[in-house]
C-alpha cells in the first residue's frame, strides 16, 4: 500500500494526532495483512522529529526491527531523510 501523506497532511509534516491516524488506520492494518507500505513524502518540504516518531516508533515497537524492511520511504528530501535516521537508529537501541 502506498500512503501519499501530502493528500493527507500538506507540505509541513508536523500534526502528531495525524501521524497516530496514519498508523493506527493505514500502516499497521496493512502490516498485519502481509502488506508492504510505502509512505511517500512527495510535496512535503519538512516533518518534525515528533511526526515521524509518532507515524512510525509504535510499529517499530510491536513488530521489531525487522518491520523497516517492510516500510519504504520516498521522496523524502534531505531534511526528512536525516529525522527518520534519528528516530529509526533511536527506536533501533530503545526497543
Amino acid at each position: 500500500m502506498e500512503i501519499k501523506l501530502y493528500e493527507t497532511i500538506g507540505d509541513f509534516a508536523g500534526n502528531k494526532d495525524l501521524a497516530r491516524d496514519i498508523r493506527v488506520n493505514k500502516i499497521i492494518p496493512s502490516l498485519e495483512k502481509g502488506e508492504e507500505v510505502i509512505l511517500n513524502f512527495e510535496g512535503i518540504e519538512s516533518a518534525t522529529q515528533s511526526f515521524i516518531h509518532a507515524l512510525i516508533s509504535d510499529v517499530i515497537r510491536k513488530k521489531g526491527v525487522g518491520v523497516l524492511d517492510k516500510v519504504y520511504f520516498k521522496n523524502c528530501n534531505i531534511t526528512i531523510q536525516k529525522i527518520i535516521k534519528i528516530v529509526t537508529e533511536y527506536m533501533q537501541h530503545h526497543s
